[in-house]
């Protein structure tokens, strides 16, 4: 409520209260907190147990017979209790529905199922596989190389021996609302954001290996000193490194290239410039060319995508609707001057888009839907 918890605390915050197990002390938390506010004038138990189950509709709930401190507490129960429990079903109060036209006005909810597991891999000779929806077990054989999809889906690349003809590469891509991860051929794992794609060898060698991507992705690459793993990024930049884990966001939408290392070390060479990172930092590559290194990264909101989170930590309403718009695959409009205040929060990427426009709607961010359009408004 002061806006002193960082990143870090607010995400360990809210995986500690999205457990189901702590359901219920934060129920009674919330309740204490509005008996404390009412000056301790306790309000009856079936109505603190109302508030709680309807988690503040400003349309339903009688708020005239709460005063501005009451509210302000059952807002923060609201917001709370909407990011950590997605399944919270709103019970409207015993008022009349609506009818003739304030019932043809009522605007239709926006309820966008989350993305998935979706991904295409292009082989050599240029056929596609649907990942998605493609068969456990062989996928294809490459020279001396067996692709495989495992039961959770995992794709993988066993070889028998090295190739000497010219490398095979293959491009794994993710749609919007898509992920996926596989392991190269050295034992790297790659795990892909949505709209991104990697181009990589089927088999690597000679003195590096060498890959490409497009998009989000996080590595954690296999250890060979004689043999570095270089990453073209954009065809912007170049990361080198020898065995570590790190992420690298680089949309065209995004007016930043941001490589986040988490373990190892990492050189990021733009033109004549390089830089190395410890584990902690960020490299930042703006689009007129400028390097420059954070010291202090949230890792927290770094690696969320990949821990299963849509999460944000001050940012603005165009960058969170980026987010979305990739994961939930829609396109997003707005209309009229966006403010210019931040916001921090999360939900679990498996929950429904209406579940993270509710948060956002609590601050005066109104949404409606045309199609596969979300339209933003003040």
């Amino acid at each position: 409520m002061n806006k002193e918890a960082s990143g870090a605390e607010t995400h360990e915050l809210f995986d500690y209260i999205n457990d189901p197990l702590n359901a219920q002390q934060v129920k009674e938390i919330i309740g204490d907190a509005l008996i404390q506010e009412t000056e301790h004038r306790a309000l009856p138990d079936h109505r603190q147990q109302l508030i709680l189950d309807r988690i503040f509709d400003q349309q339903s709930l009688p708020a005239k017979k709460f005063n501005g401190r009451v509210l302000h507490w059952v807002k923060l129960a609201a917001a709370i209790l909407l990011f950590i429990l997605p399944g919270i079903y709103f019970i409207k109060n015993n008022n009349p529905k609506p009818t003739g036209l304030t019932a043809l006005n009522k605007p239709k909810p926006i309820d966008v199922q989350p993305g998935g597991n979706k991904a295409i891999l292009t082989l050599g000779d240029g056929s596609r596989i649907v990942l998605d929806s493609a068969r456990n077990g062989l996928l294809a054989h490459q020279g001396n190389t067996k692709i495989v999809k495992s039961a959770n889906g995992h794709i993988g690349y066993n070889t028998t021996a090295n190739d000497t003809d010219a490398p095979i590469f293959n491009t794994m891509t993710t749609p919007r609302g898509g992920k996926y991860d596989l392991q190269l051929a050295d034992g790297t794992k790659v795990w892909l954001n949505a709209s991104s794609s990697i181009t990589y060898p089927i088999t690597f060698t000679g003195a590096e290996r060498r890959v490409s991507i497009t998009g989000e992705a996080y590595f954690e690459v296999a250890k060979n000193k004689a043999m570095p793993f270089k990453i073209n990024v954009n065809g912007q930049e170049e990361v080198q490194v020898l065995g570590t884990h790190f992420n690298i966001m680089a949309y065209n939408d995004e007016a930043v290239i941001k490589t986040t290392l988490l373990e190892g070390s990492v050189r990021i060479v733009r033109n004549k410039m390089t830089s190395m990172l410890k584990p902690g930092q960020q490299a930042q590559l703006t689009t007129d060319g400028k390097l420059s290194i954070t010291d202090d990264a949230d890792i927290n909101a770094v690696m969320a995508w990949k821990n299963g989170q849509t999460f944000f930590v001050n940012e603005d309403i165009k960058t969170i609707m980026r987010q979305v718009s990739r994961w939930y695959d829609i396109d997003v409009e707005y209309q009229g001057d966006m403010p210019t205040r931040l916001f921090t929060g999360g939900i679990s990427r498996e929950s429904n888009l209406s579940v993270l426009l509710k948060i956002l709607e609590l601050n005066k961010i109104h949404f409606k839907m045309v199609g596969k359009k979300l339209i933003v408004t003040p």
